[in-house]
């Protein structure tokens, strides 16, 4: 009976890793979803339900100037929203979850500095892509595109003073 219990031991100890490498590695993650998203655009498209199937899709962009962990799964996002005549640079805390190596912000009816309630997403990122799905209020849909480092040039800086 003890041995039989020392060999189970034994092979769950060789198995399984033990806590602090899954966090060592999680932190790895983290640290490189951090670093990946900052100074970038999410540029894309976005679907509305009901739309016809032969509309054009909408195109989105969304520029994140940085991506930073807080406490727990909550993460600030410090990103340049542009919603019809608003056009700001707000830090929005958001909850960012893993399925694996994979990061997923997930919004449930969420208020949005100066553009109201009922947002939600779901929204994945894997490498150079994102996707997932959009609401608001009644109004819902898909959303997808790519993910592209940017510089001082390539941002779409409308603040500036055209002469």
């Amino acid at each position: 009976m003890v041995l039989r219990s020392l060999i189970a031991i034994c092979v769950l100890s060789t198995v399984a890793l033990p806590a602090h490498a899954e966090d060592s590695e999680q932190a790895e993650r983290e640290a490189a979803f951090s670093e990946r998203m900052k100074k970038t655009a999410l540029i894309g498209v976005f679907t509305v339900d009901g739309q016809k199937s032969d509309d054009p899709l909408k195109e989105e962009r969304y520029e994140i100037k940085s991506v930073e962990k807080t406490t727990g799964d909550l993460w600030v996002f410090t990103a340049r929203v542009k919603y019809m005549k608003f056009d700001a640079t707000l830090p929005i805390a958001v909850p960012v979850v893993w399925a694996g190596d994979t990061p997923m912000v997930t919004l449930t009816d969420a208020r949005l500095p100066g553009l109201g309630e009922g947002f939600s997403c779901r929204v994945i990122f894997d490498g150079d892509r994102y996707a997932g799905t959009w609401k608001h209020g009644p109004f819902g849909g898909h959303m997808f595109g790519r993910i592209e480092k940017q510089d001082a040039e390539t941002s779409d800086d409308t603040s500036k003073s055209e002469e």
